[in-house]
């Protein structure tokens, strides 16, 4: 399905016997991730915020569920989707034509429109698998994520920087993050990935079912990642968030950011934009994530491409930027 397709409607509403007509609805689709995480969260929470003023600015929003980070930005490119939620990385990636984004060359016309939570490296593993740091799981069943997620490829890149490949791995599984929990949990497999904002539905899920440990994630090649890439810092999983962690967990991180293209007019980008701020605090009560978000961070931090013209024009009604 073309979810960027921009298509002329028309609504009809009735109330108390009386029909009013909405004629050239436009609307637009955000791309996020498994439906377990917190992408797919901020795509369904921006669309609420946006669909409440539809009788003003006659725009709609949908937010597909979709294989993450790097299918969300191959689908903008192609003309799939309006907007994705990404990881700063592979937006960085993505922009630059770099990593997974070589061949297809430098996307020049991709735009950032904000910046939300921290994504976290997350390693999880069953307690009887003897995992105790990231090298203990050579020989064990590990799911990688889906082909076209960032958690797969953010697992790639830190593999690489270890001299690690798949084939180091007894069984390296390819479940998307809303099938990796009930996987551990069967037995399965014995450890997954991710990267995300936590709490996470799926991490809570697998932790609560069966005896699970949130491992730290860290040593020189982490060390050498954080020093080498801006997008990439230090982060800790508070301990006691998941049961079975009881401490801390150190491990490393970036940004989820939500991009765009120039293909998208100034009248959506600027109408998404002021949906979400308008109704900020309504907007950081739909997720514990969201919580410590500030909008003078949110239009700088992680973000690589630059803003899209209709973001900006928010931001200087706003005084946030001149």
């Amino acid at each position: 399905m073309n979810f960027k397709h921009i298509a002329a409607t028309t609504l009809l509403f009735s109330s108390l016997g009386a029909t009013q007509s909405y004629a050239d609805i436009e609307h637009f689709s955000i791309g996020t991730a498994g439906q377990t995480g917190v992408y797919y969260v901020v795509g369904q929470s921006i669309c609420k915020m946006v669909n409440r003023e539809t009788k003003e600015h006659n725009l709609r929003c949908s937010a597909p569920s979709t294989g993450g980070s790097i299918a969300n930005l191959n689908s903008i490119r192609s003309g799939g989707l309006n907007f994705g939620t990404v990881q700063s990385d592979w937006q960085f990636h993505a922009l630059n034509g770099t990593s997974n984004f070589e061949a297809a060359g430098p996307y020049e016309e991709l735009r950032s429109v904000f910046s939300l939570h921290s994504d976290i490296f997350t390693l999880v593993t069953r307690a009887d698998a003897n995992i105790k740091t990231f090298d203990d799981l050579k020989g064990k069943r590990v799911n990688v994520g889906n082909p076209g997620s960032g958690q797969r490829a953010t697992m790639l890149t830190l593999m690489k920087e270890k001299g690690m490949t798949l084939s180091d791995f007894k069984l390296a599984g390819e479940l998307k993050s809303s099938e990796q929990s009930q996987a551990l949990c069967d037995n399965k497999v014995d450890a997954f990935v991710m990267v995300a904002g936590h709490p996470v539905a799926n991490v809570k899920e697998a932790t609560s079912t069966c005896s699970t440990h949130i491992i730290d994630v860290t040593g020189p090649s982490v060390d050498k990642l954080i020093s080498q890439y801006p997008y990439y810092s230090e982060a800790t999983i508070p301990g006691g968030m998941y049961e079975g962690t009881p401490n801390d967990v150190t491990t490393y991180g970036l940004k989820a950011t939500l991009v765009v293209s120039t293909d998208t007019s100034d009248k959506v980008v600027y109408n998404m934009v002021k949906a979400v701020f308008e109704n900020f605090d309504r907007f950081k009560r739909l997720h514990p994530a969201f919580t410590q978000l500030n909008p003078e961070e949110m239009i700088t931090a992680g973000l690589s491409a630059p803003l899209h013209d209709g973001a900006v024009k928010y931001y200087k009604e706003r005084g946030w930027i001149k």
